[in-house]
């Protein structure tokens, strides 16, 4: 058994057990977004899932090299605790970018790729690029922390009154409305396969630079994103601001695609992770430079994923040494926390909720999508990544465009925001006009939407005329397939509007109870817990 550990932000744990793997994040457990510290709770869960005791663990995998005295020291104390005095027997470290890229190279099913990893920084460094072949990976560029990509945007989003390392979606999704006015490009480029920041500074240092070469009012920035947030988009300063945001989008994406052109010289197919490959505009530049076949973006590419990938580095340098690696491809990212019926029942019980049993899930959601209700779904194993992949999701239905209101009210979330659809595998060809082979499973990457599928379903394609989907395979997920299959044939439409199952700011729910306090807190019309429902 190998235990992989992220301490740190975004703190998790994975617990690979020859073909078994277990994996969730601290904040799912102690409800602390994107926590940062020791993953106790974590370890603790993935050893309870795969039904091991510490003993059981042959190595401990931590992901990142710890600098800091106080911090190391902090970590073999919890380690100790969990593990016993011998601990450090069995502890291999794992630089961050190595883990980042090990994430994405030994998920992708490919024996040889570039393995590539870009976000704000980890190691001081801020990006890598691997030649992978046969289950070995070989650096052959990397960028380091000040010469950032991931900063930059970070910088950007800091300067809009957002949170900088937790936002960079609003900027993507804000960019939406706006066309690039400003020219980037004496900011930060791209120096063969290495950026280069010409600021010569990050963090908050760059804000400050930003904001002086745009003329935009720093200290206003949170006021005025919160404007935004409420839907004032037409202001003199919210115009500016949305141009700022398209122009660093459009910025990210020319150097991404100049790295992409430059990566295609190798024939090699390029496995991606890390912060940056959150950006789901950029992730398809790749896509077109690469072509749908030959780009996979790790579904837990932020640093949420870095205990997963630090875990399959050192199971594939094992295999090498035994001369048994091969390819493997994951399938799937349903690998947290699941509950059984009894355990649901209780938690109903114990929340003093009135509660039904159904014998048909997939036709009593589809017909309360049908008759515009908002569904929480919560089943089977919990998602690992940031996205809800229908375990741990809210439903509705994508015709009504009227629903992201309503969405958006219960949700607390930002009405710029887009929505994603969940469509049928079989008909991700026919909604996405820009698909050319096999179709996105994991909602890492934008299409531009078909006319018919902009017709049917307003609710799930943003102002420029994307969507994030996810195609669902009924051999991956049979009953959240059957949903979307049922309510095909009641709507003629084979998609249905999916969203996280949480607050805005929380984290995605992971227990029964979550599920029951976010259902009340969101005013849902319906809970569909387990083989059970509960209705407002």
């Amino acid at each position: 058994m190998i235990l992989g550990v992220h301490d740190g932000h975004d703190a998790g744990a994975v617990l690979i057990d020859g073909e078994r793997i277990f994996a969730v994040n601290e904040e799912r457990l102690n409800r602390v977004k994107k926590y940062r510290g020791f993953p106790e709770l974590s370890i603790r869960k993935v050893l309870e899932m795969a039904g091991a005791s510490p003993e059981d663990v042959e190595v401990i995998a931590v992901a990142g090299i710890f600098r800091k005295q106080s911090r190391l020291i902090e970590l073999e104390e919890n380690l100790k605790a969990i593990f016993g005095k011998d601990f450090k027997r069995k502890v291999l470290f794992v630089e961050h970018h190595l883990a980042h890229s090990a994430s994405a190279y030994y998920t992708s099913g490919w024996r040889d790729a570039i393995a590539l990893s870009i976000d704000a920084a980890g190691d001081g460094l801020s990006s890598s690029i691997y030649v992978a072949r046969d289950g070995e990976m070989i650096r052959i560029a990397q960028s380091t922390y000040l010469d950032s990509l991931g900063d930059f945007y970070a910088s950007v989003t800091e300067l809009l009154g957002f949170k900088p390392m937790r936002h960079e979606g609003k900027v993507m999704s804000l960019a939406a409305y706006g066309k690039p006015t400003y020219d980037l490009s004496s900011i930060i480029e791209l120096n063969g396969l290495t950026f280069e920041n010409h600021l010569k500074v990050v963090g908050i240092e760059a804000t400050r630079r930003l904001a002086e070469l745009f003329k935009y009012p720093l200290k206003h920035a949170k006021e005025i994103a919160m404007q935004m947030k409420r839907g004032k988009l037409d202001g003199k300063l919210q115009k500016k601001a949305i141009e700022i945001a398209a122009s660093a989008q459009a910025h990210l994406e020319k150097l991404v695609e100049e790295l992409g052109l430059r990566l295609k010289g190798y024939s090699l197919p390029v496995a991606y992770a890390g912060g940056v490959a959150q950006n789901v505009k950029a992730n398809a530049v790749l896509r077109h430079v690469f072509g749908d076949e030959n780009i996979w973006v790790f579904p837990a590419m932020d640093d949420g994923g870095l205990a997963f990938g630090a875990a399959i580095f050192v199971k594939a340098q094992l295999e090498r040494l035994d001369g048994k690696w091969r390819p493997f491809r994951l399938e799937h990212v349903y690998l947290g926390p699941e509950y059984s019926d009894e355990d649901i029942e209780s938690t109903l019980r114990e929340e003093g909720v009135q509660y039904e049993e159904i014998s048909d899930v997939p036709g009593f959601v589809a017909d309360a999508l049908f008759d515009g209700k908002l569904v929480g779904l919560f089943q089977g194993r919990m998602e690992y990544g940031p996205r809800a992949l229908g375990n741990r999701s809210i439903l509705a239905d994508p015709r009504d465009e009227s629903v992201k209101e309503k969405l958006n009210v219960a949700l607390k979330r930002d009405v710029f925001q887009p929505f994603a659809p969940s469509m049928l595998w079989e008909k991700a060809e026919e909604y996405l006009e820009d698909l050319n082979g096999r179709p996105n499973e994991f909602m890492t990457m934008s299409y531009t939407a078909s006319e018919e599928f902009r017709g049917v379903a307003p609710a799930v394609v943003h102002v420029d005329g994307t969507t994030r989907p996810q195609a669902v395979r009924k051999e991956i997920n049979e009953l959240y397939y059957s949903t979307i299959a049922e309510f095909h044939k009641k709507a003629g439409i084979g998609a249905v509007l999916n969203t996280s199952f949480n607050m805005h700011g929380e984290p995605i729910v992971c227990s029964p109870a979550d599920a029951v306090k976010t259902f009340r807190e969101a005013k849902l019309d319906v809970l569909v817990i387990g083989k059970f429902v509960v209705s407002r």
